[in-house]
């Protein structure tokens, strides 16, 4: 008899198992258990979540130090703290040919647990100081590719003069925006597409030139409106002429932060009263999650940027990804992938790889590029049979290969949680350079300090800061036409003054675009540094998990007729939530 333990990689129903880190049931799906033997790994022993976090432990995104080149001796900005000891170089030095990683490689010991050789490699092999590609003047960004003139922008994609940022692709001209796809001259968005001058927005698309909307669609000169479509002037939903319009818009002074304040409060109270839909996914089909773009057939997929295909258990994804497990910010022309981070760009089969650009076949890698046939590889660039950076030839590689596998699984790593650590299994949290309150982890899965320990995870210890404040917050002039250049570089004092849990930084600067950029769009300064507001950001979007749940519809004119709605579905809105949430037919019977 099969028990919970005992899971074999075939299977035809799905199977109940437990989570080694957490110990609670999960379901490994038949679906699941195909993909599984098609790229040859035994199914997981950790659920979905401890997986996610376990690989977000490897992501340190926004948690920036001053290091110092090992190769030049030049101070740099690195995403590696100098505590952790490792052999960092600047970016220019690392992409240049001024050093081999293959001097590195070591032979394979099969005496000792493969992530025990992997961590030794890891301390001996130069690491490029932020996990970066094609980035012009754009030193203070992170985990980036094609941008130009951009501070504190991370994990973006062609971005220009953008600051403050998060998960801007295509973006121009624009501050404080999470997640935001095709935008210009953007303020304080997140989760919206194709919007110019448009700010305070949340999951809205194709909008000009509008303030405070929430799901919303091709709107133009709108205040607080919500679930709106292809509507002008409006207030808090309600149609005004133009004139009327800029007569009543005139009572709301954005550009003082006593009514900027007051505004978000009352705009807040409206939204308790409007409905919701389930989830967002757009022009997709046989999918499960949310924020999905032109995506089908796929499962617990969030934050996708389009074309997602046979995947499940991927986050801040896409541009074409295929046939793929357990991923957060993979993709862009690639198939194949399982257990990665940062992982993708004209790639196929990529199992267990942190930062991993353009390889095909490769197992238990980190920062390797436009590489293939590698196996626990730590920065090789353009080579091919390589295990722990040693080169074989082609022979030499696919019959040590199996022999390492079958090691891994006679001699499994076993860390100080007593997790057992075979192939297949992701790298040791243990094994991470950064600490838990140094990663992503915390943004998308908090942890309270029994847990984090329990996980046998680090926490970095508070260091105290010692800024010299030239402007208190109370000393800020509420209206932004009252700033003058003179604030510009001062050191202000960030309203939380550290007191919260979102990484103040306790004091922040005004740049002298930003100055610029507030009085065009007429805005109250911010009182937050760029840490807390990116934290205030997080709070207005939904959880990477779903719960099924019922439509809360009524409305007998909808397709249901009298009586609740009795659709079900899969939503990342909690059943404790306060949201009135409707099923895609009931919404869109509302909002059209």
């Amino acid at each position: 008899m099969e028990t919970k333990s005992e899971n074999r990689i075939h299977s035809t129903s799905s199977v109940s198992t437990i989570c080694q880190n957490c110990k609670q049931d999960f379901i490994i799906e038949s679906e699941d258990f195909n993909f599984y033997e098609k790229i040859k790994v035994p199914p997981p022993t950790w659920c979905p979540k401890c997986r996610a976090i376990r690989r977000l432990m490897w992501r340190n995104e926004r948690t920036l130090y001053y290091n110092t080149c090992a190769f030049s001796g030049k101070k740099i900005f690195s995403m590696f703290d100098p505590e952790t000891k490792l052999v960092v170089y600047d970016k220019d030095i690392w992409w240049s040919d001024k050093w081999d990683p293959t001097y590195y490689g070591i032979d394979y010991d099969f005496s000792k647990p493969f992530f025990v050789q992997f961590r030794e490699l890891l301390q001996r092999v130069p690491l490029a100081n932020l996990g970066n590609t094609n980035m012009v003047n754009c030193d203070y960004a992170n985990h980036s590719l094609d941008c130009r003139n951009c501070f504190l922008l991370y994990a973006s994609i062609s971005a220009e003069n953008v600051h403050y940022s998060t998960g801007a692709i295509t973006v121009k001209d624009s501050l404080d925006l999470y997640k935001i796809t095709k935008a210009e001259q953007c303020y304080e968005d997140v989760l919206c597409a194709s919007i110019f001058n448009t700010h305070f927005s949340y999951d809205s698309d194709e909008c000009i030139n509008s303030m405070f909307l929430t799901s919303c669609l091709n709107l133009q000169n709108c205040l607080g409106c919500v679930n709106l479509r292809h509507k002008n002037y409006c207030i808090f939903n309600k149609q005004y002429s133009k004139e009327e319009y800029e007569k009543v818009r005139l009572n709301y002074d954005l550009g003082s932060y006593k009514g900027l304040e007051k505004f978000k409060k009352e705009y807040s109270e409206f939204l308790k009263t409007q409905f919701r839909r389930f989830a967002f996914i757009y022009k997709s089909v046989n999918v499960t999650g949310d924020n999905v773009m032109t995506s089908k057939n796929s499962r617990m997929i969030f934050d996708i940027f389009g074309e997602v295909e046979n995947c499940k258990y991927v986050y801040h994804s896409g541009i074409s990804l295929k046939d793929s497990y357990d991923g957060y910010g993979a993709g862009m022309r690639t198939e194949f992938l399982y257990e990665s981070v940062d992982t993708g760009a004209d790639g196929s089969k990529q199992f267990f790889s942190v930062i991993n650009h353009g390889c095909l076949e490769t197992h238990y890698t980190y920062m390797c590029y436009s590489s293939k046939f590698l196996f626990g590889c730590v920065g090789v660039r353009n080579n091919s049979y390589s295990i722990l950076n040693k080169k074989y030839t082609k022979s030499e590689y696919e019959n040590l290969l199996p022999k390492i596998i079958k090691h891994m699984n006679d001699m499994p790593y076993i860390d100080n949680k007593e997790r057992v650590y075979k192939y297949g299994e992701f790298f040791p949290m243990e094994l991470s350079p950064f600490k838990y309150n140094e990663t992503i982890v915390q943004e998308y899965y908090p942890l309270d300090e029994n847990v984090i320990l329990e996980y046998g995870l680090k926490l970095k210890e508070k260091k105290e800061r010692n800024y010299k404040i030239e402007i208190k917050i109370e000393d800020l002039p509420d209206r932004i036409k009252e700033a003058d250049e003179s604030i510009v570089g001062k050191v202000i004092e960030c309203a939380h003054k550290g007191g919260c849990n979102q990484q103040c930084t306790e004091v922040f600067k005004i740049r002298e675009d930003e100055l610029q950029f507030l009085k065009r769009i007429n805005v109250a300064l911010p009182r937050l540094c760029p840490n807390c507001r990116h934290f205030e950001r997080l709070k207005k979007r939904n959880p990477f998990k779903l719960w099924h749940r019922e439509c809360m519809c009524e409305k007998t004119r909808h397709f249901h007729g009298a009586g609740k709605c009795e659709v079900e579905f899969e939503t990342p809105y909690a059943p404790d939530r306060p949201e009135i949430i409707y099923c895609e037919k009931c919404y869109q019977q509302e909002v059209y």
